[in-house]
């Protein structure tokens, strides 16, 4: 028999983690995101940027998931990691960079919260706010493409993470 939500034995269980967007503005990207969130326990979603769709076009991909995964929108993206850092969060980018190690050899070493930090849909992250991380990682690629989806590379991130904190 296939299991659903209702006969599956998956506990609900919230992670420590806040995912901090960069200006992405897609609204099907932004919805499929806290179906993401959702399904990874996240702790809090923030969409940083001036033009955040959170209407209709957003609420088609996002299932609901938007009505109980904690979310807010800020303007500076700097003023979100500021607070962040002051609250003892260890900041990991999900960005491809001179400085940015393969994902599947990166071990989290901290008990500290964490904020996993994606950039704009078209431009990545910026590298003013790469100097500000504690980590940078990547997915290794092995297409002609050098990026991925947003939501893609977010999902492969935080089973990642997730899978590290429950171990």
């Amino acid at each position: 028999m296939q299991l659903n939500h209702y006969n599956s034995n998956f506990k609900k269980q919230k992670h420590p983690i806040t995912v901090l967007c960069d200006n992405v503005t897609n609204a099907p990207n932004i919805g499929s995101l806290f179906r993401t969130a959702d399904a990874f326990g996240v702790d809090e979603l923030i969409f940083c940027g001036s033009d955040i769709p959170l209407g209709k076009r957003m609420t088609k991909t996002s299932r609901s998931t938007e009505k109980y995964v904690n979310h807010r929108v800020e303007d500076a993206i700097e003023t979100q990691i500021n607070i962040l850092k002051s609250n003892q969060y260890f900041l990991i980018a999900l960005e491809i960079s001179e400085n940015s190690q393969p994902l599947t050899s990166f071990t989290l070493e901290t008990k500290q919260p964490i904020a996993l930090i994606l950039g704009d849909e078209n431009f990545g992250i910026s590298e003013a706010v790469l100097k500000q991380v504690d980590a940078v990682v990547h997915i290794n690629m092995f297409g002609n493409n050098s990026s991925m989806n947003v939501v893609q590379a977010t999902s492969i991130a935080l089973y990642e993470i997730t899978k590290q904190l429950n171990s």
